[in-house]
């Protein structure tokens, strides 16, 4: 779809803020999310979990657990399949060990009991054999010579010889001649950066209920980002027909791409096709830290050369990510993204994935790309500080735009990195005054977005109004933007329109509500379904008029003839058409399904203010500017919010988030009160700048923002934070006694 195609001025409905779908559902509780759900005769489920970081399991015994009144069942590993290869052998592994446990808190074996209370302590009474194993939690560490074996013979084909068996993938990117791009700087600079591991830190924790019968059909109702991979993966692991079971997304408290993988779902299912009862599991707060996804944490090194006015010469990065004790940390995309708003001549980028005795990550919002971001520009910060530039001026002049060739290979079309700099220059944030001790931050940020294989259907009323089915769970307020948008094009009120989520059974197969996808992707099968619609009702209009389809138009919710030469009619509104659609026809549906792929690239720009004290160490962070190219804001309210989610987590991220393990391997905050998310108190207020760039690969013209807005995050506020203390902060977070020891080394 070229530019030209793209509706970008003259909307109606799409471009406003009406009241969100969900909203009274959730304020009055009505509102289903995963640990509502109730089935009579409904057991409950818990999971017995090592407690070792690295250890073999010699013996599971069950008697005692079995002997307490009230337990129906136990499932281990031996109650799943057996011939599983590749990646879905890996999501067994985590959902249930098989030979050894692999980090603190991977699950061994599961109980399904009459109450909560009695699976709790049937878990606690099954009896493990361990014999324990050295491990490694570090990523830099598990590369070492001499490192403990995670799995011997995991590495695919991609690692280079000689490098350690627990990198298991390698990435390499780039193009030019770094060197010769160093020999042509005035000033390099090459630092190293450490991240931590950091949680979504979703409110809900995951829960599910399953109901699995001797013949094979099973509904599993979850809260999920991606019910149809969740289909997938149980049927997979279980040895089931995909299409025998039946899977429903409930509401999401939150998932962040926390919510985009398999852990209790399969044990759920196997826990009530062996007791022929429905089973219900919901993972406490410490399984959700122990056990679910946390980002990857990292080791990087950047170098940087820039020219005296500016201009950057070439770059170089090393990014190692661990992620667990499975392959899968996204170290490609933090090593493509970390240098892609740079036009760059010569550049090359590095990424290895690297395996640890720590639960397998999961996505975070644009998984990879703030570690890369925050590495990359505090080493920008940092040479402009040097040769006394302005951040802006030097980003805006290395800039990528149209026609840029990005680092990672292709040529950019349409982006608006130029305009969120620009818009930042402009805002008063940049100008504005700093009180002592204070500093700003700049940093950019960008994500790749995505397609996916997604189908929607449009479905009218008799009376004239609309129901949407998607398949993409509603993370960020895609319901309402989907009705929006099939607003626009039917011409009707919003209010008409009613958009639902769909479960495996009534819908064609739709990839993850992830990647920044849904908006977009989704937005365009609806757009095309209803146009699909449109087309119909041109189509009965003009058989109620004895004219040619082809000359009939849609005009604000009527057919009307397109012009004086197809008759003299009056317009035909939507409600007139389907009043009497049972006897012109049959019902009137739209539909559309593809995998498209013009989801188009999203940059944005951050302004950060923050303040320390430089007696404790606490930083402040007062002020905080967001400026990101949305293509087109379909729901304004709710594209504010996703830019303010992002900066809101990424001030956790930076602050105070971080996975703490111990010598022996074992997570020491796993609970809300040691792991601390930002309250109200900790947050300035948000400031937003919505910045529309159309995308060319969208009828009108939206790119994703769920994910572009965590990418500027830790970067700004380490630039800012630098500032104020004086000195460069490599390792996030930047927590008070990390300031304080930088503050001694400067001193």
């Amino acid at each position: 779809m070229s530019l030209d195609d793209v509706k970008t001025t003259g909307f109606k409905y799409v471009g406003t803020s009406p009241d969100r779908p969900d909203g009274l559902d959730k304020v009055t509780g009505r509102a289903k999310f995963g640990a509502d759900a109730y089935a009579p005769g409904m057991l409950h489920g818990a999971i017995a979990r090592s407690p070792h970081a690295h250890a073999r399991i010699i013996s599971i015994d069950t008697s005692k657990a079995e002997a307490l009144e009230g337990v129906k069942a136990i499932v281990t590993r031996a109650d799943f399949r057996d011939d599983l290869r590749g990646d879905h052998w890996n999501v067994l592994e985590n959902v249930m060990a098989g030979d050894t446990a692999l980090y603190d808190g991977h699950a061994v074996a599961a109980v399904a009991a009459t109450s909560v209370l009695v699976a709790r302590d049937a878990a606690k009474l099954i009896e493990v054999t361990y014999e324990t194993l050295p491990h490694v939690t570090d990523v830099d560490e598990a590369m070492a010579d001499g490192a403990p074996v995670i799995r011997a013979g995991t590495a695919d084909k991609s690692v280079p010889e000689g490098l350690h068996p627990n990198v298991v993938r390698y990435h390499e990117s780039g193009h030019g001649d770094v060197e010769a791009g160093f020999a042509e700087a005035d000033l390099i600079i090459e630092d190293h950066f450490r991240t931590e591991a950091t949680h979504q830190g979703y409110i809900e924790p995951h829960a599910c209920l399953a109901t699995l019968g001797g013949d094979g059909k099973g509904d599993l109702w979850c809260c999920t980002q991606g019910h149809w991979n969740v289909q997938k993966i149980c049927s997979s692991l279980l040895g089931l027909e995909t299409s025998q079971l039946r899977v429903t997304a409930s509401e999401i408290g939150g998932g962040f791409g926390g919510k985009t993988v398999v852990f209790i779902e399969p044990v759920a299912l196997a826990l009530s096709r062996k007791t022929n009862r429905p089973v219900k599991i919901v993972m406490s707060r410490s399984e959700v830290f122990r056990a679910s996804g946390p980002t990857a944490s990292t080791s990087m090194d950047v170098r940087i050369g820039m020219k005296k006015d500016g201009t950057i010469t070439a770059a170089k990065g090393v990014f190692r990510l661990q992620g667990g004790a499975f392959p899968g940390a996204p170290m490609e995309f933090t090593a493509m993204c970390a240098f892609a708003p740079y036009n760059l001549k010569h550049v090359k980028q590095i990424g290895y994935d690297v395996m640890s005795n720590r639960p397998k990550q999961a996505a975070y919002r644009a998984p990879g790309s703030p570690m890369g971001a925050f590495a990359v520009e505090s080493v920008i910060d940092e040479l402009c500080n040097k040769l006394g530039l302005d951040p802006i001026e030097v980003r805006l002049k290395n800039a990528s735009r149209e026609g840029t060739r990005a680092s990672f290979g292709p040529t950019f079309q349409r982006v608006g990195l130029v305009e969120t700099l620009e818009a930042a220059k402009a805002h008063p944030h940049y100008s504005a005054p700093l009180k002592p001790g204070q500093g700003r931050g700049i940093s950019c940020g960008f994500w790749f977005n995505f397609g996916g294989e997604t189908s929607v259907s449009l479905a009218l009323s008799m009376d004239g109004t609309v129901q949407i089915v998607v398949g993409t769970p509603d993370i960020g307020g895609s319901r309402a933007s989907m009705a929006l948008m099939a607003a626009e094009e039917l011409g009707i009120p919003y209010e008409n329109i009613r958009c639902t989520i769909a479960d495996t059974a009534s819908l064609g197969y739709n990839e993850v509500s992830h990647g920044s996808r849904v908006t977009y992707a989704s937005g365009l099968a609806t757009i095309k379904a209803a146009r699909d619609a449109v087309k119909k009702l041109c189509g009965r209009a003009a058989a109620k008029w004895g004219i040619d389809p082809e000359a009939v138009d849609w005009v604000d919710g009527c057919a009307v003839p397109s012009g004086p030469n197809a008759g003299d009619f009056d317009p035909m509104p939507i409600a007139q058409i389907c009043k009497s659609m049972g006897r012109t026809g049959g019902p009137i549906v739209g539909h559309f399904e593809a995998s498209p792929e013009g989801a188009g690239v999203s940059f944005a720009t951050h302004i950060v203010d923050a303040e320390v004290d430089p007696e404790t160490g606490k930083t402040s962070v007062v002020r905080y500017t967001v400026v990101q190219d949305a293509g087109k804001a379909i729901h304004p309210a709710y594209v504010e919010g996703q830019y303010q989610g992002g900066a809101a987590q990424g001030i956790g991220w930076a602050l105070n988030e971080e996975y703490v393990y111990g010598k022996d391997g074992r997570l020491q905050n796993d609970v809300f009160l040691d792991y601390r998310i930002p309250v109200a108190s900790d947050l300035p207020m948000i400031d937003t700048v919505i910045v529309e760039v159309p995308n060319p690969g969208h009828p009108h013209g939206v790119r994703g923002v769920g994910e572009t807005s965590i990418c500027p995050p830790l970067a700004a506020i380490a630039n800012a934070v630098s500032a104020a203390a004086g000195v460069r902060l490599h390792e996030l977070p930047m927590n008070p006694p990390r300031i304080l020891a930088a503050l001694a080394r400067r001193d």
